[in-house]
């Protein structure tokens, strides 16, 4: 493990959040100084040359047709930075849920800006360019468990930022960290959410390795849930599977704000908490190239569109990359994916409210999941699981080429007594 990598997982086992015991029917448990510094511009070109991605991706071709244009994504984190030169004039209000001195543009870690950057970053002064450039971020600030230290907080702040972001003009919302417990009014919001016509992406956790627990929100039927993926063409070994990953995105060697100060950007990986963000902008900039269409139909050109392994039937889903890995590009530029219909959600297979603008849910007899062809490989771990770029059979039996290349052929809590909600940033 790099030093990088080891201290991007000390800062992404937190958001271990703490919570107070509110109710009887769910476990819950759950500033520092804004300075808004430039990055210099030689070290911040460095920065954009580690974005590994967006060449991979084939970015400068997607951005010929889609930027994100028209597209506000709510990032619901620990607040966003609006002042970074990279994310000027890219930033609405938003709103603070944590009851804590402080507007939700005041990042008390770095972390969301880092997330709204890679999202949205425009790049200027040197910063990370986000793959989506010409969105707009709504930040929604929560606490962690660090911060909860600095005064009496919202419990409820995940719910209410969630509700909040249902109730805003975005249209995705995103969401880089995650609790072990599921919790029934953090899952109603999320169900508010979606009836509202929102498309919800949720990072599945950097914990495989320390016990895989399933994580929520992205556990939730409603939500996306996000895996990572590296250069190296593999899923990342600490990136959690399991039946709850929908899809995956690239986490590795990503950099990201140091802190809250806002001077310099550190190396490490961005787990998938940076998976989350470059889903979230993967999903911007299909909406923008079809405004009209619905957060199912987005969703189910993404799902259609992604990179899978050789010989897998559609439909099918991997343990390790759900549907495969984002590949944007794959439909904007040779119209890989249908949209279908408007109002079935591609997560539930029910009838939901899937307009942009709303709509109330309507109820629908579910139809059965796609199985989970993907079971950990056999002789290896779960780091031997095959995403872009490998060459070694997947558990699906097939093989994956180069697929993301320019070109390519592209618990339930019944202890109810327990007081503390630990939540990771994923």
């Amino acid at each position: 493990m790099t030093a990088g990598m080891s201290q991007i997982r000390k800062r992404s086992r937190p958001y271990a959040f703490r919570r107070r015991l509110l109710s009887t029917v769910a476990m819950i448990g759950a500033v520092a100084a804004n300075i808004a510094g430039t990055a210099p511009a030689a070290f911040a070109a460095d920065v954009q040359s580690k974005q590994w991605y967006l060449d991979a991706m084939g970015a400068e071709q997607i951005w010929k047709t889609a930027t994100g244009k028209g597209i506000k994504v709510a990032v619901i984190d620990s607040g966003v930075n609006s002042s970074t030169p990279s994310l000027k004039g890219q930033v609405q209000k938003g709103l603070d849920l944590t009851n804590v001195d402080g507007e939700a543009t005041d990042d008390y870690d770095g972390h969301g800006t880092t997330m709204a950057e890679l999202i949205a970053g425009t790049g200027n002064g040197g910063g990370l360019r986000g793959l989506a450039p010409d969105a707009e971020i709504i930040p929604f600030r929560i606490s962690n468990d660090e911060f909860e230290s600095k005064g009496k907080v919202n419990n409820w702040d995940v719910r209410d930022a969630i509700k909040a972001a249902a109730d805003s003009d975005a249209q995705i919302i995103s969401m880089s960290s995650g609790s072990d417990y599921w919790i029934a009014q953090d899952e109603e919001a999320v169900k508010y959410a979606q009836s509202k016509g929102k498309l919800f992406f949720a990072g599945v956790g950097n914990s495989a390795k320390k016990g895989n627990k399933r994580q929520y929100p992205a556990s939730y039927a409603e939500v996306v849930g996000v895996a990572a993926s590296g250069p190296d063409g593999k899923v990342a070994d600490y990136s959690q599977h399991g039946d709850f990953v929908d899809i995956a995105a690239p986490g590795n060697d990503i950099p990201r704000w140091c802190d809250a100060n806002f001077k310099r950007y550190c190396d490490g990986d961005g787990g998938t908490s940076a998976a989350t963000a470059i889903a979230s902008a993967s999903a911007a900039l299909i909406w923008s190239a079809h405004p009209d269409w619905t957060a199912n139909q987005v969703l189910r050109v993404m799902f259609e569109s992604a990179a899978r392994a050789e010989g897998s039937k559609a439909g099918t889903l991997s343990n390790y990359l759900g549907h495969g890995v984002v590949r944007p590009g794959a439909h904007i530029n040779r119209g890989l994916g249908k949209p279908g219909d408007p109002g079935l959600s591609p997560l539930t297979n029910t009838k939901v409210g899937g307009g942009s603008s709303g709509g109330d849910s309507s109820s629908a007899s579910p139809a059965p999941s796609a199985p989970a062809s993907s079971q950990a490989p056999k002789g290896g771990s779960e780091s031997d699981a095959v995403v872009t770029g490998s060459s070694k059979s997947t558990d699906d039996g097939g093989q994956l080429g180069l697929i993301i290349g320019i070109g390519a052929a592209v618990v339930i809590a019944v202890g109810a007594f327990a007081v503390i909600r630990k939540r990771r940033s994923a």
